[in-house]
């Protein structure tokens, strides 16, 4: 699934999705999935967890569920063995302003820097081969929770986070943390069944 041209870490995938928004107003689905390479089924579900997760964009009303959205048509594809990310045209032209993406991305630097020291290619059968589909499979359930993550508070940072790991393990190859967002994920759902519930 790799191709030569994607990222392996999180700083080149930051650095990508910064070129995209280049001299543009407001940056849209298509130019970021132009930026990380339309074969690239990894670099995506980072970009929507790192979205979700960042201040100022994630917490615009709609773009956690579009965002799910994107993850399942991406990861529906791998899954059906598609070489190339399809979307359909109501999804890659939605938009967000290019001053709150670069502002997001510059949030972004930090905590990237951390995880690019931290990870890196660990228990690799857990973020290839079958290890691959099942992480496919978990991150389709936090995408179809999206829209109940928007109702709960704070949620759908917790569903970002989720997504950010699991693109992350994708990207690096790192089983371990695949662990870590599976974690993640199982609070995350405890989370926003108990909102719901109370």
């Amino acid at each position: 699934m790799r191709n030569n041209g994607d990222p392996t870490n999180m700083q080149q995938l930051l650095e990508q999705i910064r070129e995209s928004a280049a001299g543009a107003g407001r940056v849209s689905v298509n130019d970021i999935l132009n930026g990380v390479g339309e074969r690239s089924f990894g670099p995506v579900v980072l970009v929507a967890g790192l979205i979700t997760l960042a201040p100022l964009i994630g917490d615009i009303p709609g773009v956690p569920t579009i965002l799910g959205l994107v993850v399942l048509l991406t990861l529906g594809q791998l899954l059906f063995h598609r070489h190339t990310i399809w979307m359909p045209s109501w999804i890659s032209q939605r938009s967000v302003p290019q001053d709150k993406l670069l502002k997001g991305l510059d949030w972004l630097q930090k905590p990237a820097r951390f995880l690019d020291r931290w990870t890196g290619p660990r228990l690799v059968f857990l973020a290839d081969g079958p290890g691959l589909y099942v992480m496919a499979i978990i991150c389709m359930l936090v995408a179809l929770a999206m829209p109940a993550m928007e109702v709960v508070p704070f949620s759908a940072n917790g569903g970002g986070a989720a997504l950010t790991a699991f693109g992350l393990a994708i990207v690096a190859r790192d089983g371990l943390l695949a662990i870590v967002a599976t974690s993640l994920t199982l609070v995350t759902g405890w989370f926003v069944v108990t909102g719901l519930a109370g």
